[in-house]
């Protein structure tokens, strides 16, 4: 399991006295905390790979926003600080196999699977690629494949 193999990572961290690591994991392991006790569960239960994976997302997200609204105030410090945290762990699917994103492929399957010919059913076709990639992928990395099929 995810949550597992991260919270025996911290234990690694604290060991190899790597502070950068060891932020980025206390952080991730509160925010599943965080997750199960707003799922009703207790706080030293495990979450599944696919709970985790969000939640992992949802950080992951946060990081790029943040470094995002640093870089715009110019505070290159906390631009460095930040890009550190975001690369340990490496736990989301590389989104990119250097021929451009695979979600395309994946769009254009689910597009002929569903039977869309126009732009005007994009919705739908985002629905159902947001349902069978969840955890997977960031929603805006999937509109960008969508948006280009069009």
């Amino acid at each position: 399991m995810l949550h597992e193999q991260i919270k025996n990572s911290l234990k690694d961290a604290m060991l190899a006295k790597d502070a950068v690591k060891l932020k980025a994991v206390r952080n991730m392991l509160s925010a599943f905390t965080n997750e199960l006790v707003a799922k009703g569960k207790k706080p030293n239960e495990f979450l599944s790979d696919e709970e985790a994976l969000a939640v992992i997302a949802r950080l992951a997200k946060q990081r790029k926003d943040s470094i995002e609204q640093f870089r715009a105030g110019q505070r290159e410090d906390l631009v460095k600080e930040e890009g550190g945290r975001a690369r340990h762990p490496r736990s989301l699917p590389a989104e990119d196999d250097g021929e451009g994103p695979k979600w395309v492929g994946i769009a254009e399957a689910k597009k002929a699977a569903l039977g869309i010919t126009d732009a005007a059913h994009k919705g739908l076709l985002m629905s159902a690629l947001m349902k069978d990639l969840k955890g997977k992928a960031d929603g805006a990395t999937v509109k960008e494949a969508v948006d280009g099929l069009f």
